[in-house]
């Protein structure tokens, strides 16, 4: 039993938080009474306040920190620039995307996936998706530098961010030989955060769901991404993601 900074008594009750709001000089004599049915929860309520457990915050965004893509970016030690054309923006490479360094570039890139600010989500996000488009056999040797920086952009929580990275998640799978068998071994660093989102969907009623239209539902892409890995992971892809994410069913199996 303590005295809080308002001069309120507090104590603990069968674990429930309950703090006095005066009137009775021993809470526990109060609640001795209330069991034994001499006070009723009124009386009780009127001099006590009962408080939960704080929300655990699994579904929490969670601050970025700002990337070492941006610092190159800003630096321009990227051979990148905006291309502006009818269709919308595109990248205009400095360089031949075939003769880039992907041990250097690919993964700055992937860690680039946190940011959400323009140009640099824009550059990141596209820059990926055109070096995962021309690497080839480039890309397999590089997938161990990768597990780190998805996993922060998945750990970040923030749904754009998410949502960005499971995209680029299912293009890695098939991006090249043997690139989807090569992250099985990493399953316990990308999925915790797919298995806590899972079945986070919207539900719109009789409205209309835009966001199936742009592929922004993150439940719908988590199980796109999963259902990915399983075809390009080769016959233990489907063992290892049930053990990590223990609600999902197989789709070549059924």
């Amino acid at each position: 039993m303590s005295f809080n900074v308002s001069g309120e008594l507090e104590a603990r009750v069968s674990d429930t938080e309950i703090v006095s709001s005066g009137g009775f000089d021993n809470i526990f004599d109060l609640h001795k009474l209330w069991l034994q049915g001499n006070t009723s929860c009124t009386e009780f309520s009127n001099h006590f306040l009962v408080t939960g457990p704080p929300e655990a915050g699994a579904f929490k965004k969670r601050p970025a920190k700002h990337t070492q893509f941006r610092r190159f970016y800003d630096r321009g030690d990227l051979p990148i620039a905006l291309e502006h054309d009818t269709k919308g923006n595109k990248i205009a490479w400095k360089v031949e995307i075939e003769k880039l360094d992907y041990h250097h570039y690919l993964p700055m890139l992937f860690e680039g996936l946190r940011e959400t600010e323009h140009p640099y989500e824009f550059f990141a996000r596209q820059g990926v998706h055109d070096m995962l488009e021309h690497g080839g056999a480039k890309i397999l040797p590089v997938v161990p530098q990768l597990i780190l920086p998805i996993r922060d952009a998945l750990d970040t929580r923030d749904l754009q961010v998410v949502c960005t990275t499971l995209k680029v998640l299912q293009h890695l799978v098939i991006s090249g030989e043997m690139v989807g068998e090569a992250l099985v071994p990493y399953y316990r660093q990308i999925l915790p955060v797919l298995n806590i989102f899972k079945n986070k969907n919207l539900n719109s009623g009789d409205g209309i769901d835009y966001s199936q239209q742009r592929r922004e539902n993150i439940g719908d892409l988590i199980q796109e991404t999963l259902e990915a890995f399983e075809k390009h992971g080769g016959e233990d892809s489907f063992i290892n993601i049930k053990y990590m994410i223990p609600t999902y069913e197989s789709c070549l199996l059924n």
